[in-house]
């Protein structure tokens, strides 16, 4: 399996887990053209801190049980209001959406190609009426 296949698909594991424990506006960004200590970031939304340690714990559990992969460091855990997961090919940030729109990675970052998830769409998309 190639790295960037791995990278993907470790991207879209954490993704579906932060997913099912109702992580929002999921985004993920190819940063290995610009940095060299990883190749990508996962950006998540929560709700409120619980929310947040909630998907932490999903994330971690997933990419334990599916690769093995443990991180290789967390920051944030007992703040409540950003989580950072560093796997090492991927960096989870998992933010109160004050923090996200605070730090505002994606403008940050956004020469950067946008990697599909490939989620499911949320319910009620596509509705029209």
């Amino acid at each position: 399996m190639s790295e960037i296949v791995e990278t993907t698909q470790m991207l879209r594991t954490a993704a579906r887990a932060a997913d099912e424990k109702f992580g929002t506006d999921q985004v993920a960004l190819d940063v290995s053209a610009t940095l060299y200590i990883t190749d990508a970031f996962l950006i998540i939304s929560a709700e409120n801190d619980r929310q947040i340690a909630s998907i932490v714990d999903a994330v971690e559990e997933a990419l334990q049980t599916t690769y093995g992969h443990t991180p290789l460091r967390r920051e944030g855990r007992g703040s409540g209001d950003w989580v950072l997961l560093d796997f090492g090919d991927i960096v989870v940030h998992v933010f109160s959406q004050e923090q996200r729109e605070y730090y505002a990675l994606e403008r940050l970052w956004n020469d950067c190609p946008v990697i599909d998830l490939q989620l499911p769409a949320p319910a009620g998309a596509g509705d029209t009426q």
